[in-house]
């Protein structure tokens, strides 16, 4: 196996054990302050991996690099409000991924000049936590910018979006495999990235 091969598992590995279990962590700490113990009781309110890995979606994600972790479970009826709850519980996820992408761009930042291999790995920890945070704000079910479009939507067209979600997704997962989405997206990574790194330019 070669280098560019293994460094496609690592970053498979990182996603795994370490990205997505601080998405789905920030879920469960977030439900957890507006009021829901659900995830807390379940045992999610954790970094550990074990408790986020769902067993199928773990395994296409390292055999094919696409694949998902263990859904938080939320009950809305434990939020006082609960529309602003489950808005505020979705952006969690997102919000966790772009702060750990900060932290990354920092010391990306203090690092410069060591190890080639530990620069790499600090790179792709940022766009990837960048990548997660910008593909779980497109606003269609499942994903977490779906619960915050609703938030703001009359609750009439907010019920009908949901309902009509299956619709919605589809069109995005056509977008996604004839690759026209490609370019927006990757065009709003770079531009957070470079925010980031405009933010952090005072560390040198």
């Amino acid at each position: 196996m070669d280098f560019d091969n293994l460094l496609q598992y690592f970053i498979r590995l990182m996603i795994i054990l370490l990205i997505n279990p601080l998405h789905e962590c920030a879920h469960a700490w977030a439900a957890y302050k507006l009021g829901d113990d659900t995830a807390r009781q379940e045992g999610r309110m954790t970094l550990s991996p074990l408790a986020h890995i769902d067993p199928f979606g773990a395994l296409l994600l390292l055999l094919c690099g696409f694949g998902w972790a263990k859904p938080v479970p939320v009950n809305p009826n434990h939020f006082d409000n609960p529309r602003k709850g489950m808005m505020l519980t979705a952006i969690a996820g997102p919000l966790s991924n772009l702060l750990a992408a900060l932290a990354g761009v920092i010391a990306l930042r203090l690092y410069a000049g060591g190890l080639e291999a530990v620069n790499d790995a600090l790179f792709y920890f940022v766009i990837i936590n960048i990548n997660l945070c910008v593909f779980n704000l497109i606003p269609v079910p499942p994903l977490d910018g779906s619960r915050v479009l609703t938030y703001f939507l009359p609750p009439n067209a907010a019920v009908w979006f949901m309902r009509n979600q299956k619709y919605f997704y589809g069109v995005v997962m056509l977008l996604m495999v004839t690759g026209i989405l490609s370019k927006p997206l990757t065009y709003l990574v770079q531009w957070v990235y470079e925010l980031l790194v405009l933010l952090t330019g005072f560390l040198g």
